[in-house]
């Protein structure tokens, strides 16, 4: 069920966004004859939460277009639904046959398959062996497509991974200069400048330096670890694993935030659109919000900024600024 948030922080937007969480749920959830019931029950409550169901819904699929990409005739585009990686060899003009609109794959090396997603892309890659890797925006990753081999390099951004267990071919995930080994896992790499971040939702996983000639750090994971691992360190916590659930809204299409600062919630935003929010001060950067918002909707959540904190906005070329 979705939180009443309406009795938190009330008004019309955000029975919006109670609307657009019903609607996220409704498309990438498991959806249930139970859930169609509790959703038909919220929406008979009010006339206001039939008119935001509907209009959100209008946006939804005002949204689901193409991706247009200007590549070179090597790069072919892929569906944003799952793809299973092939044998290498076929020609060109069946991968094209093959492959609709969506993130884009290049055929980088003899056996090997480099996947890449837009900024606000989405794809999930379906391997052979029943494995899965789903990549948020602007990533791209490197998939092995030739005899046992189960390996994936991450050569940018974020992919969440769940891998069916093998004990006679471990998978194994590069990303910088360390290696996350499945154990029995479903989990998230994300790759930036200086760190890699491995999150585990299920089962175990090792994280180690690729580089065994340098310093060797290795770490076994449980559900809710979280690494953190740069060149000179590694470190291990704990999240809850609700906590790794919300981090991973991006899955569908959403960023779930928990009192986090605008200034944090704007960062998250600018990772998914070409579009970017700016705030104008130290003093709007630092106030607080909470909510479920879908990733792509920049106006949507500037809209709802300034009614919750009485701020302006203004558009400016693709930048929306948010100030007092």
């Amino acid at each position: 069920m979705i939180p009443d948030r309406e009795n938190v922080m009330g008004g019309a937007r955000e029975i919006d966004l109670a609307a657009a969480d019903w609607l996220q749920r409704r498309q990438f959830w498991n959806w249930t004859e139970a859930d169609q019931a509790a959703l038909d029950a919220w929406i008979a409550q009010s006339d206001a939460h039939r008119v935001a169901y509907l209009r959100q819904n209008a946006v939804w699929n005002s949204a689901n277009r193409l991706v247009v990409l200007r590549e070179p005739a090597h790069t072919v585009e892929t569906p944003t639904n799952s793809v299973r990686p092939y044998v290498i060899g076929t020609a060109v003009a069946l991968l094209v046959a093959a492959f609709g609109a969506g993130a884009w794959m290049v055929l980088a090396q003899p056996g090997s398959i480099t996947y890449s997603t837009a900024v606000g892309g989405h794809q999930t890659i379906a391997l052979g062996d029943g494995s899965s890797v789903e990549l948020n925006t602007d990533s791209s990753a490197r998939v092995e497509a030739k005899g046992d081999a189960r390996r994936v390099t991450l050569l940018r951004g974020e992919a969440y991974f769940d891998i069916r267990h093998d004990a006679a071919h471990p998978f194994s995930v590069a990303a910088n200069n360390y290696r996350i080994i499945d154990l029995g896992t479903k989990f998230v790499v994300r790759d930036t400048a200086d760190r890699v971040e491995v999150s585990l939702v299920e089962g175990r996983a090792r994280v180690q330096t690729a580089n065994l000639l340098g310093p060797v750090q290795s770490a076994i994971m449980a559900p809710g670890d979280v690494v953190v691992a740069a060149p000179s360190y590694m470190t291990m916590t704990r999240k809850p694993l609700q906590q790794i659930a919300d981090d991973l809204g991006w899955r569908r299409q959403v960023l779930v935030f928990k009192d986090i600062s605008l200034e944090g919630a704007a960062a998250e935003f600018n990772r998914y659109n070409t579009e970017k929010l700016v705030l104008a001060s130290r003093d709007v950067a630092s106030l607080k919000v909470n909510g479920t918002f879908q990733a792509r909707n920049i106006d949507l959540f500037a809209a709802s900024a300034k009614e919750l904190f009485g701020l302006h906005i203004a558009k400016i070329g693709d930048e929306t600024v948010i100030s007092r």
